[in-house]
């Protein structure tokens, strides 16, 4: 048995030659690819890959600004025209417009029935 599945899976086995044909493929840090035109191996850009240790050092502390605690919460905003304060506060004569429009109504209503 190879593996407890019975499948090898992505098990592969490289030979010195298959590494020699891939330094002539894509190259190496010091010796550029021959059979690949203009192409050279991707240097890596961190020299210290230790991300702790960088965040930890003190030139970085010093650039890093204070952390801010304060969360500043957002007000919900509410619609004036479900909400009857929110009208209110916006348009003070919109209670006194409400009042007169449904006066203004039954008195409609009054005389609709007169005439039925």
């Amino acid at each position: 048995r190879i593996a407890p599945g019975g499948h090898v899976g992505r098990f592969c086995i490289w030979t010195e030659a298959a590494f020699t044909k891939l330094d002539k493929i894509y190259g190496t840090f010091r010796k550029n690819a021959t059979e690949k035109t203009n192409y050279s191996l991707p240097n890596p850009i961190m020299t210290t890959t230790d991300l702790n240790k960088l965040l930890q050092s003190e030139e970085i502390k010093s650039a890093l600004r204070a952390p801010q605690y304060d969360c500043k919460r957002r007000i919900l905003k509410k619609n004036p025209l479900k909400n009857k304060r929110v009208m209110n506060r916006l348009n003070p004569y919109s209670k006194a417009a409400v009042k007169n429009a449904k006066a203004l109504e039954a008195t409609r209503l009054r005389k609709k029935e007169e005439l039925i």
